[in-house]
């Protein structure tokens, strides 16, 4: 038996997590996957409940469980930590050193693009840089000395460098094209993205036959537009990555197809690249695309720990039954320029899993 905890959010969280949670039923059924789906309150309604966004009874339930799907948190509305405000997604990078954010922008046929051909895989060193929540040991990495004065620290390490590179080069020795782009500002932080390349580098030493290079993060941006072909596995730092990872999902189709996994050693959270769009939440509009390509990446993180050819199996399933329905227009969702509600594609998604 396996253990995931399912954490549905704030706004179109607990639609989209109905869908994924249908979608596992389904899969349990086929392939018998001995999954246990168990359910919890985070966000908004754990705060009117227990008095904080991230209730103690979750974290233990998360510290028993061998995967997470966390759905959409609207944390830029919550009130200040001390009044319970925890922001989920830091919350859990944080407790479990998930060290490694891992964003495919891949178009699909039938989904209107900027980049038709587009296929690359962002990789996002996910506890350092200028992320003041979470690259210190105690306190925040920024601060303000005086009224008039705000600074912030950004954090790189030989270790974390190292092993975000690592990640990123066993992604590209598996996939096709066997190339790994290291991004930076080296150029100007000489030091730390300095340090940052030359770990991904010496990381990337041990699979012979990989394409590496770098590209600092200004011209990046444009030749992700301008030639985004030209990329496979990208690497790069916190806030490079988080600006980089959006860019390259809009151009592949949208952030509704956002996957995301937030990985480390030991623990994984499955998480949707978007927000949780308060404005639309309870209308049977949103896209559940990104949280179930999520929940695919975290099966197959379990699959390759466990050595399960079933949890491999499931990724797989999500992945092509989200293929097949993106290709008939009338089966899309309305942020895609189609006319199917939430419940509708999920629908349409599962019976496309039992005709598989």
């Amino acid at each position: 038996m396996m253990k995931v905890l399912l954490l549905p959010g704030d706004g179109i969280g607990p639609e989209i997590s109905r869908v994924v949670a249908d979608v596992i039923a389904c899969l349990n059924n086929k392939l018998d996957l001995g999954i246990e789906l168990k359910e919890k309150d985070a966000g908004f309604k754990a705060l009117e409940s227990h008095g904080t966004t991230f209730p103690a009874d979750v974290a233990n339930e998360a510290e028993t469980s061998d995967g997470i799907i966390l759905g959409p948190s609207d944390s830029a509305a919550y009130p200040p930590p001390e009044q319970g405000g925890i922001n989920l997604s830091a919350a859990f990078r944080r407790k479990f050193d998930l060290f490694a954010n891992i964003r495919p922008a891949k178009s699909w046929a039938g989904i209107k693009s900027n980049a038709p051909s587009m296929d690359m895989i962002v990789v996002r060193e996910n506890t350092e840089g200028f992320y003041a929540d979470r690259n210190m040991f105690t306190g925040s990495g920024e601060f303000m000395p005086t009224p008039d004065l705000a600074l912030a620290v950004r954090k790189i390490s030989r270790d974390g460098s190292r092993r975000i590179g690592q990640v990123a080069a066993k992604i590209a020795s598996e996939r096709p094209r066997q190339k790994i782009t290291i991004i930076t500002k080296s150029n100007v932080l000489k030091l730390s993205d300095g340090l940052f390349r030359d770990e991904c580098i010496e990381a990337a030493k041990k699979y012979s036959g990989l394409e590496v290079d770098e590209i600092h993060v200004d011209a990046a941006a444009s030749l992700f537009v301008r030639t985004p072909d030209n990329f496979d596995v990208v690497v790069t730092s916190n806030m490079f990555g988080d600006i980089l990872s959006n860019l390259a999902n809009e151009l592949s189709g949208g952030l509704g197809l956002g996957g995301s996994l937030n990985a480390g050693h030991n623990k994984a959270v499955a998480q949707a690249s978007h927000g949780s769009a308060p404005d639309i939440a309870d209308k049977n509009i949103a896209n559940p695309s990104a949280l179930l390509l999520s929940t695919g990446m975290l099966f197959d993180w379990l699959a390759e720990r466990n050595d399960s050819n079933a949890l491999k199996e499931a990724a797989r399933l999500i992945r092509s039954s989200m293929e097949q329905v993106f290709s008939q227009s009338d089966n899309l969702t309305v942020d895609l320029n189609g006319s199917l509600g939430t419940k509708e594609f999920g629908m349409q998604l599962k019976k496309k899993i039992e005709e598989l």
